[in-house]
């Protein structure tokens, strides 16, 4: 549906194609210029910066310059840990170190064969009977290679003496009393050899111990480990009595050789009692090697014991004395802080930060078609955002040292409930729009939630009351709006504190009062704080808020009582255009109060030139007669540069300077272009080398609903001039051709006027023409003369361009009728 107006309204046109139109280089420019982002450069500088300055006060630590501090020295200031920490209580560790080395039990080696001392019995017996029998070369053989080791030559014959020394050195004990005389006289029977090796073996095998009261010390620790030499096995042994001293072993071994011996001569029995109990020795040692060893790997095996720390925690206050214990949690969080991989999340969390601002902004500002993107909006929603988010990381730390005061009663989580972070999306509501508002609160919701720890009952808590309030000053026009809505804020945030510290629990009966009161304050403080804030951004970022409007609507400001003093057609004009597009704008969702100043001063350019406007001359001369088509057509298009000028010089802000630049778009100046080809052709040129671009303004296309309202309007109203009767229908026939003049030049193609608005737009224009150009009542006199009034030649663009459309007309209604038709007219 449509589709099929826009083609019919193309067709009735009879306007140039447009895609034949829009090859031409100064349309190509103007649309390109329109469309073209101007600030990609300065925009990603903007949030690389923005990012990485959030990042580094998200992560102060490690800014900061590690203090060093001494047992007995006094802090100079708070230090929180950074983050988790686990330290080593190495005085704990220590103590259950020793605790397992203690628990080791002690290691005996037990020697069951006491050193082989059966075989070096048995070897000393032979080695001496050898030399007293007259046995054979074997047996002298052995005997000399005995006596070669002490030193004793073989070719000599050993003395009694000599053989002593070799018998006990075999035996490796010193010389015991007459043993060796008493063995001789025996002549060294192998009777005493078995009775003591037998004797000996028992008594080892029992266990023969140097130090019982050691022993005794280490078995009530839970006893000793016996490690078998021979065969390397150990067991834990827990009783003591099991084992003999060496006193104790004399004993049981003159016991023993009775037993053994069986009435045999008292001589070999006494002989073989004292050689074993000269060969009587602790075969039981302790291992102190083989146990501190043990006792290495048990101090090696227990795992160091820690403490945590919680991040967050405090670790030491201002004044507060160093101890050992804070000198060890201090250590361990300048460590952290000298680690490198400390500086890691300040990038990570800066891209974090810019995909979420750039989200937001692709969000909040490419989509909205009515905001313009330029240098000055990326800087304030820049310095904004930071100075809010500044605000509140200083707001935090101040929370926390008041509520250090007010111990048990005021904590700092409740003093968060009074930041006043919804001023910051009142400002944006106000001078960008709710859309970027919006995008504005989740941004800085997002922030407050790190801030206050990552709750996400206090993004809910921060991001409702920035939306309650970005709604509430949508439309402010006076700055009473602003406390009123910060009170609903307040009384918003009191809500939502609520339910928030019921979820997170109180700690105290006064909580529920101050959570409100804070509430309630941090509201109200948005609103005020909003209220004192925009005048100084208005001046420092050149914005327009609908405060400043009011004050530029009044008919005394300098400009427009210059502009009524030296072009008094042109501000007759412009108000008439106010009163058009103010009644119009509300039913097409615009401003209206910006449609109606922008229109007051959107001619502003013709004071420089009055009198080549036709409102502005009062039946003289007109100056255009003498001047070339082109040169007209220049000094026409050169009113809305000067305009332009005009605007900034009185900053009047942007808003009003775009509406002042596109209220002509690129339309044709027609009565000149078609002069010139008149002119081309009366001197016999093809009219066709006449550039239809050199008679076009310059642009750009109209932008957003106002700009199309007041160019609309500035076209119905120029046009309505020349009507020579104007009755309903005819301000409605011309009402239509306008708009459709309009639509199908492409002058309304950038803008977000719908064909349903165009319906509203003709409506309103129809009714407010007609009030204009109401029927009067006759009042018959004698000496009135009725007089027709001459159609103009002149320099007014939308007056001759109606001139034009006359010559166009259909010789009956029917087109007309079907033209009111798709346009929703009756």
């Amino acid at each position: 549906m449509t589709d099929k107006v826009k083609i019919d309204l193309l067709t009735k046109g009879k306007a140039p194609k447009k895609n034949d139109r829009e090859t031409t280089p100064r349309s190509k420019q103007s649309k390109m210029n329109a469309a073209r982002p101007p600030t990609g450069t300065f925009a990603w500088c903007a949030l690389l910066i923005l990012s990485t300055l959030i990042a580094l006060f998200l992560f102060p630590d490690i800014l900061v310059r590690n203090e060093i501090y001494d047992i007995g020295d006094i802090a100079e200031r708070d230090i929180k840990a950074s983050e988790d920490l686990l330290i080593e209580n190495k005085d704990l560790t220590e103590k259950e170190r020793e605790k397992a080395a203690k628990e080791v039990l002690s290691v005996y080696d037990f020697d069951r064969s006491a050193s082989n001392v059966a075989q070096r019995m048995g070897e000393a017996f032979k080695a001496v009977r050898s030399h007293l029998s007259t046995g054979g070369p074997t047996q002298g053989e052995e005997l000399g290679r005995e006596l070669k080791k002490d030193g004793i030559p073989p070719e000599v014959s050993p003395s009694i003496d000599e053989l002593e020394v070799l018998f006990f050195n075999i035996l490796e004990i010193q010389p015991y009393g007459s043993l060796f005389e008493q063995l001789l006289e025996l002549g060294f029977p192998v009777r005493v050899q078995e009775t003591v090796t037998r004797a000996l073996t028992r008594v080892f095998a029992k266990g023969v111990l140097g130090n019982r009261e050691m022993l005794l010390n280490q078995i009530e620790r839970g006893g000793i480990i016996l490690h078998d030499i021979g065969s390397k096995k150990e067991t834990t042994v827990t009783d003591a009595n099991r084992f003999c001293d060496p006193a104790e072993a004399k004993s049981l071994i003159a016991e023993l050789v009775r037993e053994l011996a069986g009435g045999e001569d008292t001589g070999i029995m006494e002989t073989s009692t004292a050689l074993a109990q000269a060969l009587v020795k602790p075969n039981l040692t302790f291992n102190q090697r083989e146990t501190e060893a043990r006792k290495d790997l048990a101090r090696k095996a227990v795992k160091p014991s820690y403490y945590q720390i919680k991040k967050g925690e405090m670790i030491i206050r201002e004044g507060e004395r160093i101890g050992s214990e804070h000198i060890l949690k201090l250590s361990a969080e300048m460590r952290l802080r000298n680690r490198l991989e400390r500086i890691a999340p300040i990038p990570a969390m800066a891209i974090l930060l810019g995909c979420l601002l750039l989200a937001l902004h692709m969000l909040g500002f490419k989509g909205n078609r009515t905001t313009l993107v330029d240098k000055k909006t990326i800087l304030f929603d820049g310095s904004l955002l930071f100075g809010i988010f500044l605000f509140m990381w200083s707001y935090s730390l101040i929370a926390e040292e008041a509520a250090r005061g007010f111990i048990g009663i005021l904590s700092s989580k409740t003093l968060l409930y009074a930041m006043p972070v919804a001023c910051g999306s009142m400002l944006v509501a106000i001078f960008q729009g709710l859309r970027s508002a919006i995008a504005f609160s989740l941004a800085i919701s997002v922030l407050s939630c790190i801030l206050t720890g990552g709750s996400i009952e206090f993004f809910i808590y921060f991001l409702i009351p920035c939306l309650v309030a970005s709604y509430g000053v949508r439309n402010c026009n006076e700055r009473g709006i602003l406390i009123k809505t910060g009170l609903f804020v307040g009384l918003v945030n009191v809500v939502l504190g609520l339910s928030v510290m019921t979820i997170l629990g109180s700690s105290n009966s006064l909580e529920p009062l101050l959570v409100a009161a804070s509430a309630f304050v941090g509201g109200v403080l948005s609103g005020v704080i909003a209220a004192g804030l925009i005048p100084l951004i208005e001046m420092a970022f050149g914005f327009t808020t609908d405060i400043k409007l009011l004050e530029l609507a009044s008919l005394d400001q300098p400009l427009l009582r210059e502009l009524m003093v030296r072009a008094p057609g042109s501000y007759h004009h412009s108000v008439i255009i106010s009163n058009m597009v103010e009644a119009t704008a509300k039913a097409v969702n615009a401003n209206p109060l910006l449609a109606k100043v922008s229109a007051y001063y959107h001619d502003m350019g013709k004071m420089k030139k009055p009198l080549y406007f036709i409102e502005n001359q009062k039946g003289g001369e007109n100056r255009h007669e003498k001047l070339a088509p082109s040169m007209s057509a220049l000094i026409l298009i050169s009113h809305v540069k000067e305009g332009v000028e005009l605007a900034k010089e009185y900053k009047l802000g942007r808003e009003i300077i775009d509406i002042i630049q596109q209220h002509h778009g690129t339309s044709l100046i027609s009565y000149f272009y078609h002069k010139a080809k008149e002119r081309m052709v009366a001197k016999g040129v093809k009219s066709s080398e006449i550039n239809e671009e050199d008679f076009r303004y310059p642009g750009p296309k109209p932008q957003t609903k106002e700009a199309g309202l007041v160019m609309l309007a500035d076209m119905v109203e120029a046009s309505s001039r020349s009507l020579k009767d104007p009755t309903p229908a005819r301000i409605q026939g011309m009402v239509q051709k306008i708009i459709n003049k309009a639509f199908s030049d492409g002058q309304l193609d950038e803008c977000e006027l719908t064909l349903k608005d165009l319906h509203e737009i003709a409506k309103s224009f129809n009714t407010t023409l007609s009030g204009i150009f109401h029927q009067r009542v006759e009042y018959p006199e004698a000496d009135t003369v009725q007089k027709t009034p001459k159609r103009a030649r002149n320099g007014n663009t939308h007056q001759i361009q109606t001139e034009n459309h006359r010559a166009e007309e259909p010789a009956d209604k029917t087109e007309t009728g079907n033209g009111l038709k798709r346009l929703g007219l009756s």
